[in-house]
């Protein structure tokens, strides 16, 4: 009887489309290809068949890489973006910041507070308003 593994995790299983590649890998080789193939048949003319060969693969290498290379379930351009975001765009050091629920409910009392004098302020304008009007009525 023939064994096959059955991996335990089944969310690493990649669905294979030709070849046993995946469409990334691919759109990848293909873009590969694209570039050395070309890039081998003008060279080999110029600098011979070695050179040419070997400009061909330190071309066609980085699509290879971002069709084959995964860390922890990324693809090579999200781990670069995870590393480039880490080393330059974001600050070296992020200061440990809390918010004390006290302090949150004493800002919201004192918010609240604010509120209620405006209102109440307004309020008696009005009924300030209301008692000058029956003043000047009555006179």
């Amino acid at each position: 009887m023939a064994y096959v593994p059955v991996p335990k995790d089944l969310s690493k299983v990649k669905s294979k489309v030709m070849f046993g590649l995946t469409k990334r890998q691919l759109v990848c080789f293909g873009g590969g290809a694209l570039i050395g193939l070309p890039l081998f048949f003008l060279m080999r003319t110029f600098t011979g068949t070695s050179a040419a060969t070997i400009v061909m693969i330190l071309s066609m290498l980085p699509c290879f890489a971002f069709g084959m290379y995964e860390k922890d379930g990324q693809p090579l351009e999200a781990v670069l973006n995870n590393v480039l975001q880490s080393l330059f765009l974001r600050p070296k050091q992020r200061p440990y910041r809390t918010d004390n629920f006290y302090a949150a409910l004493v800002r919201q009392d004192n918010l609240d507070r604010e509120v209620q004098n405006i209102v109440h302020k307004k309020q008696k304008a009005q009924r300030r308003a209301k008692t000058s009007v029956e003043k000047a009525e009555a006179e």
